[in-house]
């Protein structure tokens, strides 16, 4: 899959913060810029699987359709 996101990092004292501007709710931090990206990571697939089981959920008893999806750009 070729999804590219925007990662933003901001030094703070105690270290970084960091969100990806594509995915709501995908923020950490990391007392270093090498721990914020790790974190970072897995902070987007914790939303990526938090989303795919809500809509399930959601889903629940009703048709839908399920595919893959490719975006490049």
């Amino acid at each position: 899959m070729n999804l590219q996101c925007t990662a933003v990092f901001r030094k703070v004292p105690e270290g970084y913060i960091a969100f990806i501007e594509e995915f709501p709710g995908a923020n950490t931090q990391g007392a270093t810029l090498e721990e914020a990206r790790t974190n970072l990571r897995e902070a987007v697939a914790l939303v990526v699987e938090a989303n795919r089981i809500l809509t399930r959920e959601d889903a629940a008893g009703a048709a839908v359709i399920r595919e893959p999806l490719t975006v490049t750009a």
